[in-house]
């Protein structure tokens, strides 16, 4: 599994990986780069209004990493001066305690339907399926699964922008 995440990301960084892949492959199959099927963000409404992401990295604390918050969800895979690589997994019902992310990108290996409540008390509400990439702002927020199916991503934390 950490081989299919490592090549998965390798090819993120330089496109999109097609939706079967990361299921179907053995670990000697290459990952084929596709034009991948990309959403902004959660819902049609625009991103929650945030800093500059340079402000969010130098003020995120350390108690709203999600790796400490719900550390039995969050499993970092890789971790350098560039990105910071994520496996998330949860079942339907299960919530996240509040929790900081830096710019992301997230790659959706399973369909799932999640709900991010903010600060602020908003919220937004989407379905993912397999091969969905979306870019989303530093935030803060807790995250929902309200579906009926088992949430599986790869998150790429962006680092030193």
């Amino acid at each position: 599994m950490l081989y299919r995440i490592s090549v998965l990301i390798g090819s993120m960084l330089v496109g999109c990986v097609s939706a079967t892949s990361p299921k179907t492959a053995s670990p000697d199959e290459p990952i084929r780069a596709t034009p991948c099927r990309s959403a902004q963000g959660f819902g049609d409404q625009a991103p929650a209004p945030t800093e500059s992401a340079a402000t969010q990295r130098s003020r995120a604390p350390t108690n709203e990493d999600p790796t400490v918050t719900d550390g039995d969800k969050y499993h970092v895979v890789l971790e350098n001066d560039h990105v910071r690589v994520l496996h998330y997994q949860d079942k339907p019902g299960d919530k996240t305690h509040q929790h900081h992310h830096i710019e992301f990108v997230l790659y959706a290996l399973s369909s799932f339907r999640r709900r991010l409540i903010f600060p602020d008390g908003t919220f937004k509400e989407r379905d993912f399926t397999p091969g969905d990439v979306i870019w989303m702002p530093a935030q803060t927020h807790i995250g929902e699964n309200t579906g009926s199916t088992d949430t599986d991503v790869v998150i790429v934390e962006i680092r030193g922008r």
